[in-house]
């Protein structure tokens, strides 16, 4: 079988660890929503987030939001907030990026070999980008040529999501690697045509997870 055009990475547990944005960011940017929301009332984007929560005032929707992420909903309205915080706790030096050890240097070496790399997360497009500039392995962002999330894509675990990322990447379905440690989302990535791999991280949350038919590895290294 030919190598793939493109691979398409999730980012919590697959490169980096569950417990560096569900301790590490999710810390940052709890007590800095409310500030931050009365901060940018004005912001259209901030003003529809807010929006979305149904919170009538500030102290509701901080009250939301922070239910939201104490029961790790992949709420849009949150997604916007704390990448926005994030982005700006990354400028500021505040906020350095985690990744498995073994994924930086695949990445340059997939870069450096002409593999075509993108991002699909559940974290805002706003909040991926920093993340990859701003690692403990220097800056990996200019590898990723396209960012997706669940605004301009869809929710992770659904076909169409993946049909519409392929449709933005110009490729063929078959032509699409993607890599998580979710098995809903590899399901929902082969149902739309997509090569799949496991990535089954040990102390992960999905480390132990039952990853059907798809091929699963415990490295980067080990993907062909």
């Amino acid at each position: 079988m030919s190598e793939p055009t493109w691979i398409v990475l999730d980012i919590e547990g697959t490169t980096s660890s569950t417990e560096s944005v569900h301790v590490g960011l999710y810390a940052y940017a709890r007590p800095r929503l409310g500030p931050y929301i009365d901060a940018h009332r004005e912001d259209p984007e901030v003003a529809a987030a807010v929006k979305e929560t149904g919170g009538e005032t500030t102290e509701e929707t901080v009250a939301i939001l922070h239910g939201w992420m104490d029961g790790d909903v992949k709420a849009t309205p949150l997604k916007t907030l704390q990448g926005r915080i994030w982005a700006e706790g990354f400028a500021a030096g505040e906020l350095s990026a985690h990744f498995f050890d073994d994924v930086p240097p695949v990445l340059r070496a997939w870069h450096a070999a002409g593999r075509r790399l993108a991002v699909f997360s559940s974290g805002s497009v706003a909040s991926q980008r920093p993340w990859f500039r701003h690692t403990t392995a220097g800056d990996l962002s200019p590898m990723i040529l396209h960012h997706f999330d669940t605004v301009n894509a869809g929710p992770k675990r659904e076909a169409p999501s993946y049909t519409r990322i392929a449709e933005a990447l110009g490729a063929p379905p078959g032509e699409l690697l993607f890599l998580s440690d979710v098995p809903a989302e590899l399901d929902a990535a082969a149902a739309a045509g997509w090569r799949t791999v496991g990535v089954r991280r040990p102390g992960e949350p999905n480390g132990q997870a039952d990853f059907g038919a798809h091929p699963t590895v415990a490295s980067f290294e080990e993907i062909k």
